[in-house]
């Protein structure tokens, strides 16, 4: 599944887009601080930018020129509410690979979106790794600390959505509609019982139960 960066201080805004994106069939990831985005956006597995030019900590262009002096190829889409041309250069000359003025349509971003993603899309044999854990997409195989272990599919795709999305809190109705494609059923405990398999497999410690929310990846 194709994760996007939301990297946008703005609440509405950042909420309007992740559910527009999600709704499309995109996995989001939000951050709110120019440092954080950078973080973020330097790991495996996230597939294009939206990033607000005025963000905190580090302005977007901060962010974009240091994730290209480390060699980051990723897309970034620059949003913005200012309105100079000389902004725009700035951005792009950066290396930005688009640009959108707020306020903009969904239709429009969703466009160009799906646009920039054409042009870069996701390499073969892409792995996603944090800390310990791998997984190797192309492959479907896992490893903890260098030691393969065995996954079932539905394991697999679970352990997926989380590295995906590291220290995001995802629901059980999250879980269960893009592991199982199935509609939420509170009298189903299916992703309880397939966090206690990975819990197992990929240690204890990775996954942890927020209460009332979820499950989230530290």
């Amino acid at each position: 599944m194709t994760t996007i960066l939301i990297a946008e201080d703005e609440p509405r805004i950042a909420a309007f887009v992740s559910r527009g994106l999600e709704n499309a069939g995109f996995t989001t990831v939000l951050v709110t601080d120019g440092g954080e985005a950078l973080t973020v956006a330097l790991r495996d597995g996230v597939d294009l930018v939206l990033l607000d030019v005025g963000l905190p900590t580090m302005d977007g262009f901060e962010v974009l020129r240091e994730l290209r002096a480390r060699g980051s190829a990723v897309p970034v889409i620059m949003l913005t509410a200012r309105t100079s041309t000389r902004d725009t250069v700035e951005g792009l000359e950066a290396g930005a690979n688009d640009y959108v003025r707020k306020p903009f349509t969904f239709e429009e971003l969703l466009a160009r979106v799906r646009s920039r993603l054409r042009e870069n899309p996701a390499p073969a044999g892409m792995t996603l790794r944090h800390g310990e854990v791998m997984l190797d997409l192309l492959g479907r195989r896992a490893t903890v600390a260098g030691d393969e272990v065995e996954l079932s599919a539905r394991e697999f795709a679970l352990a997926e959505q989380f590295l995906r999305s590291p220290g995001r809190v995802l629901s059980r109705e999250q879980l269960l509609s893009r592991v199982w494609s199935l509609d939420f059923d509170p009298g189903s405990n299916v992703v309880d019982v397939y966090v206690r398999y990975l819990r197992a497999k990929l240690g204890s410690h990775h996954i942890v139960t927020v209460r009332g929310a979820g499950y989230r990846w530290e």
